[in-house]
């Protein structure tokens, strides 16, 4: 398995979300947020893309580190660390002091998170959000 700076496809992300049973997104829409990353890693084991993760945002005060999947049967097995890794060694030397590092963690996956210094958000300080 190797991790590679560089965008998945717009198959290889679709593919990824569908396996871990996320919602579908329209091919045009996935390019242009693709496309729009700050940065983006893959994981690839042989000629397949078995994880990905990106960060979006305005590349100042703000990243978000979204889309961290590892297919299902590649789970367990240090891919999720690895793409963190790389995410959070972008993170580091690009954003300044101030900047605001967010992520949305799959419900029970936020202990996960805390290894790469993210803390739970307090109960009086809830996020919204919405899908169209």
């Amino acid at each position: 398995m190797e991790i590679k700076h560089r965008l998945p496809s717009i198959e290889e992300y679709q593919k990824l979300r569908n396996v871990v049973g996320w919602w579908d997104t329209d091919a045009n829409a996935t390019k242009v947020a693709l496309n729009n990353s700050l940065f983006s890693v893959v994981a690839i084991e042989g000629e397949t893309v078995v994880g990905i993760g990106r960060i979006a945002g305005d590349g100042g005060l703000y990243f978000y580190i979204q889309d961290v999947i590892v297919h299902p049967d590649y789970q367990s097995k240090g891919i999720g660390k690895a793409l963190m890794k790389e995410l959070m060694t972008y993170i580091k030397k690009t954003a300044k002091p101030g900047s605001y590092i967010a992520l949305m963690s799959a419900k029970g996956l936020e202990k996960y998170y805390e290894a790469f210094g993210f803390e739970a958000r307090n109960d009086d300080a809830p996020g919204v959000f919405q899908i169209v």
